[in-house]
Formats: C-alpha cells, sequence, structure tokens
C-alpha cells in the first residue's frame, strides 16, 4: 500500500512557496485598508488638473462626431499654434496635456505610417506638419507633462470590418505614439462606439507597457485589471460621492484612482463657431475645482483650437481668470499662524506636503490640534493624505473651540489626495482635524485654513 504522505520534492516546495507568496506579488489584498498605490499614481494623483486637447476635421466642419468621411483637405489651420494651448493651460494651473491623436473619424494628427488619412493629406504646412510632435516639445517647453487619446473606434479604417486586421493596425499607431513623443504622463481610452467589434484592451496595454512602462492608463471599470485611472462617471466636473481610491470588482481590488473630465464650454468638446456664450463662468470653474480636486479626484479639462489653430482670446482669459482666482483663494494658509508644536504634528501645517503627521502606531482615532496667538477667520479646510502607505482614514470632522465645548464646522468620511470643505465662515483660536475612523493609524500631509472671498 503506497504512503499517503506527500513527498515535498523541490517542484513540490517551489509550488507551495507560490501559492503562499503569489497573493503578495500580484497585489491582491482581503481588504480595502490593504491596498497601496504605485509610485506612479501617487505622482499622477499630485499633479492634480490636466487638459485634454480636441482638434481635428471636426474643428472644420462644426461637429462633435465625425463619421470618417471628411476630406482631409478640409484640415487647414493658417496659424496652428501648440505653444499657445500649452501657455494657456499652464496659466489656469494644469499641470500635463492630453492630446486627442485620433479622435473616432480615424484622422491622425500626426504622419502616421499606417494610413494616409492624416495631416499628411491635409494641405497644412503642405502635409509636413506633425501637431503630435509640436504639442508635445510645446509641453516640455513648458514644464508640462505630455499624454494622448488613441480612439479605439475608427470610423473611417477599412480594416475596423477585420478584427484582428485592426487590431494589427492600431498596435501599429500605438508604436509609433508610444515610441517617439518622449514618456508619457497618461494614456487615454474609453469605450465609445464599437460597431460590434471587441477590442483586445490587455493586449494593447501589454503592447503600451513594452513602450511606457510609468504611463498611467486612463480606463473606465470594465478595462479593471490594466487600467490605472477610473472615469468618475459623468462630464460635469464633480465627483458625487464619498471618494474612495480602491474600487472592488468580481471580488478583485484595485487602486483606480477617478479623473474628472469635463469641457471648458458647456457640452461641448471641440470648437463650434459663434460659441462664446456656453464658455463656463470663472465660478463654475472655481464649483467644478473645488467638486473634482477638492474631492479627491483629478480634473481634466477641455480645450478646443478654433479653425486657425489657437484657442479663442475668450477662453485664453478664461483660463487665466480661473487660475488666477484658484491661486488667490488658496494663496494664504492660515494653519501655519499657529502656536509651537512638536515636530510631528507641525509637519502637517508647514505648507510642505512632502512632510506628513502619523497617528500613534495602531491607532484608529486621533486629533491633531492648534492654537493661535489671536482668533482667526476661515471658512475653507484643505486636507491631505499621506496616500502612499493606502487609504486610511474613514470619518473625520473638523472642529473648533467655542469657549465651553468642541464644535464641528464640517464633517465627512474620505480624505483620500486632497479635500476641500467649505463652511460659513467661522472665528476661534483653537481648531482640530478630529479623525473619528480610520482602518489603521492616520497620515496627514496638511490640515490647511483658508478664508476665500
Amino acid at each position: 500500500m503506497a504512503s499517503s504522505r506527500v513527498r515535498c520534492t523541490p517542484v513540490v516546495f517551489a509550488a507551495v512557496v507560490c501559492l503562499l507568496l503569489c497573493p503578495a506579488l500580484y497585489g491582491v489584498a482581503e481588504n480595502f485598508s490593504e491596498v497601496k498605490p504605485s509610485p506612479q499614481q501617487v505622482a499622477w494623483q499630485d499633479l492634480e488638473f490636466g487638459v485634454i486637447i480636441h482638434f481635428g476635421t471636426n474643428t472644420f466642419l462644426d461637429r462633435e462626431w465625425g463619421d470618417g468621411t471628411a476630406d482631409p483637405k478640409v484640415f487647414n489651420p493658417t496659424e496652428a499654434d501648440p505653444e499657445q494651448w500649452v501657455r494657456a493651460a499652464k496659466a489656469a494651473g494644469a499641470k500635463y496635456v492630453v492630446l486627442v491623436a485620433k479622435h473616432h473619424d480615424g484622422f491622425c494628427l500626426w504622419p502616421t505610417k499606417q494610413t494616409d488619412y492624416s495631416v499628411k493629406s491635409s494641405p497644412w504646412l503642405a502635409g509636413k506638419g506633425d501637431l503630435v510632435g509640436m504639442t508635445e516639445e510645446a509641453a516640455r517647453r513648458n514644464g508640462l507633462g505630455f499624454g494622448v487619446y488613441l480612439s479605439p473606434w475608427d470610423r473611417h479604417e477599412p480594416k475596423y470590418k477585420d478584427a484582428a486586421a485592426y487590431d494589427q493596425y492600431y498596435l501599429s499607431e500605438l508604436d509609433e505614439l508610444a515610441s517617439k513623443y518622449g514618456d508619457l504622463t497618461e494614456f487615454w481610452l474609453d469605450g465609445a462606439g464599437s460597431a460590434g467589434h471587441v477590442y483586445n484592451f490587455p493586449h494593447i496595454i501589454e503592447w503600451l507597457r513594452m513602450y511606457q512602462p510609468n504611463t498611467l492608463v486612463f480606463a473606465d471599470t470594465a478595462l479593471f485589471e490594466y487600467g490605472d485611472i477610473r472615469w468618475v462617471g459623468n462630464e460635469d466636473g464633480y465627483v458625487p460621492f464619498e471618494n474612495w481610491n480602491v474600487v472592488d470588482r468580481h471580488g478583485y481590488l484595485r487602486w483606480r484612482p477617478a479623473e474628472v473630465d469635463t469641457p471648458l464650454h458647456e457640452s461641448h468638446w471641440f470648437w463650434h463657431p459663434n460659441d462664446t456664450s456656453t464658455l463656463k463662468s470663472v465660478d463654475q470653474l472655481l464649483k467644478i475645482y473645488e467638486s473634482s480636486v477638492g474631492r479627491g479626484g483629478q480634473l481634466m479639462l477641455g480645450l478646443a483650437p478654433d479653425r486657425r489653430g489657437l484657442l479663442p482670446e475668450a477662453d485664453v482669459q478664461r483660463l487665466r481668470e480661473f487660475g488666477d482666482a484658484v491661486r488667490s483663494r488658496y494663496a494664504k494658509n492660515l494653519a501655519v499662524q499657529h502656536a509651537p508644536l512638536p515636530s510631528n504634528e507641525a509637519a502637517a501645517l508647514d505648507n510642505n506636503p512632502d512632510t506628513f503627521w502619523s497617528a500613534p502606531t495602531g491607532s484608529h482615532h486621533a486629533t491633531l490640534e492648534m492654537s493661535f496667538p489671536a482668533p482667526i477667520t476661515f471658512n475653507r479646510a484643505v486636507t491631505m493624505e499621506w496616500i502612499n502607505d493606502g487609504q486610511h482614514v474613514q470619518k473625520y470632522a473638523i472642529e473648533v473651540w467655542d469657549g465651553g465645548r468642541w464644535k464641528t464646522v464640517a464633517s465627512a468620511q474620505a480624505i483620500g489626495h486632497k479635500k476641500i470643505d467649505s463652511f460659513p465662515s467661522v472665528k476661534a483660536s483653537r481648531v482640530r482635524l478630529n479623525i473619528l475612523s480610520s482602518s489603521s493609524e492616520a497620515h496627514i500631509r496638511e490640515f490647511q485654513l483658508y478664508l476665500a472671498p
């Protein structure tokens, strides 16, 4: 009778070790609080604000969605100047630029070798122009990151009807964009349109990673295992919920921060004639900022050059006004006036997001309190969690001492990368951040106080 004991051969031993270690190797976690972002995701979330630029044949045909039949000769901007686009974006406070290199109509803004349906068949610069290259260079000159959107849906390319042939066509275009234009901050994907075509997204992302291992991939949660950023679920510019960075899909947990995309003009991603009335006001843009970046999301604002290849003057001015308004509102952090504190606590009050306060190890509740030599008046609080170790805060309150008790002026659940709380102006000489519940000890990069106009 053979023995029932399994002999631990080297092969069996290796298999057992693999089973034990695989969850750690592949980032599988048992609960939300154990999931941590990659260093690339942390760096991307610190950017907070980018722009996405739509420009193509639609611009010249007064369309939002092209059908792939437009003659390339209609694309003929007289003053195309990506430097102007980038400077305007930078004035607004954006840290990176994503260019729509190919929209759903299939027209390519770089001289791709895969098709003639591109700028090389247009009269612009006698067919010698490369708008992707020009935009990338302008972004680098101005200290901004650069990324691209390459639409999977292609309403022009004949190969689209043949899944295998089109997949190779798309990968060849991706090859050009990923290998010729430097490091990409973000690669943008969406699921708009398909006409029965099932995209091999895992293969697309694996191909991208060969050239761009550090780029962040934007996609909705359907592309769960390969995307790095998730769509917030609307194009109105706000996070409508308590924003947790970890998403559960079929029991599989991933760190997927939310990107909040919205156009500068109401409901318009491309430029249209006589469209000044749809330009969002500074107040609208401030509300968008505080409802996106201020709720731990990433703002992606859509810009649209006109038929000259320039952002309209009204758009440039509005972007500058928006940037000035944000900078003005958050210019004077009153928390730095606090009375002396131990260095650990002061690290969250020093206007330096590279330092942070840590609550006692293993704690699930803690307070960060400060006092002032004279009472201060404020109506905004900006709180930033150190997310490198995960998102831990589950409930918090901002409180002021009214002479006899602590009074709550704002409370919520998630903090995440950044949380902006607004409330009626309050005057106090003692203020505290009360971490009411956290999965483990809280880490706070910044706790700032402001008096907004």
